[in-house]
């Protein structure tokens, strides 16, 4: 069974940084596709960041430059480090396992201005 636990999340100001954790069990990373989702209030789900089996990553246009998704496949663990954080990142932030159509239960951003 397939299980994401996403942690990390926080509530930083502007500009700070933050790093999402997303621990999967039940299937390897490195042997997925595998993509940070968010939600903000009012607005559709949008994706963030994705980092595919061999190792290529793509990422939003409003997110190139100030995030990086990566995985450390030891830990069977993704993650997505966020710098330059700006008020309108604040969102639930999702880990989602493509090959498996599974989602995390999300985690908080919040960023102040």
């Amino acid at each position: 069974q397939v299980q994401l636990v996403e942690s990390g999340g926080g509530l930083v100001q502007a500009g700070g940084s933050l790093r999402l954790s997303c621990a999967a069990s039940g299937s390897r990373v490195l042997f997925n596709d595998m993509a940070w989702y968010r939600q903000a209030p009012g607005k559709q789900r949008e994706l963030v960041a994705s980092i595919f089996g061999a190792g290529r990553t793509n990422y939003a246009d409003s997110v190139k430059g100030r995030f990086t998704i990566s995985r450390e496949n030891a830990k069977n663990t993704v993650y997505l480090q966020m710098n330059s954080l700006k008020p309108e990142d604040t969102a639930i932030y999702y880990c989602y396992m493509r090959n498996y159509d599974y989602w995390g239960q999300g985690t908080q951003v919040t960023v102040s201005s």
